[in-house]
């Protein structure tokens, strides 16, 4: 009797150990699930597209009430805190490189320069534009292009045609090493980063 009681009692905890281990499965399983839900691409271009919305949107409203050398000089106090202030608002690291970079802290690395080839050749063939995701166990990287329109080519332009004389001035003062001119409408000038950590 006492060996049938003794018995019963271990079945009894194994089955509940196991039950506890099934349930921590099913726990984990359910948080995988969770992250592996959310739409990165989606947030990706939500995030880069208010970020570009709020730079924009200053650097329009100082070129018409200052003109486009004082955009120049507005970019470079103000578009690093912008952009930093936009990565709090949305806990992600948002940032913008090129291979033509302005500002040499803006230098796209070899796996973003073959991004920006592949944007480069997308767009040229006018297929359609998807976003890049890359993700691994801690954090998931997405990359956008970001292409030039005609409020772009007014600093990113041609020098004395799209690009002023005195604009191309203050360029030249204030980033020396200067890569980012020359474009023409709708050309890759750079990708948008946003790095999502996972939690």
């Amino acid at each position: 009797m006492k060996k049938f009681i003794i018995v019963a009692v271990s079945l009894g905890l194994f089955l509940v150990g196991c039950k506890q281990t099934e349930k921590d499965t099913k726990d984990t399983e359910s948080s995988v699930v969770e992250i592996d839900s959310i739409n990165y691409e989606e947030l990706g271009m939500e995030y880069a597209f208010a970020t570009k919305a709020v730079l924009g949107k200053n650097l329009m409203g100082t070129i018409k009430d200052k003109g486009v050398n004082a955009a120049v000089e507005f970019c470079n106090i103000q578009a690093y805190p912008l952009t930093d202030s936009m990565s709090v608002v949305y806990n992600a690291q948002i940032k913008r490189v090129s291979d033509k970079p302005r500002n040499p802290d803006n230098q796209a690395s070899s796996k973003e320069l073959e991004y920006i080839a592949s944007f480069k050749n997308t767009i040229a063939n006018n297929e359609e534009v998807k976003p890049i995701l890359e993700k691994n166990k801690e954090d998931v990287n997405f990359y956008y292009p970001i292409t030039t329109n005609t409020m772009c080519l007014q600093c990113h332009g041609s020098p004395y045609k799209e690009l002023d004389e005195e604009a191309y001035k203050t360029i030249k003062a204030l980033y020396p090493k200067d890569l980012a001119i020359g474009y023409n409408d709708n050309e890759v000038r750079g990708i948008w980063r946003v790095n999502f950590k996972k939690e």
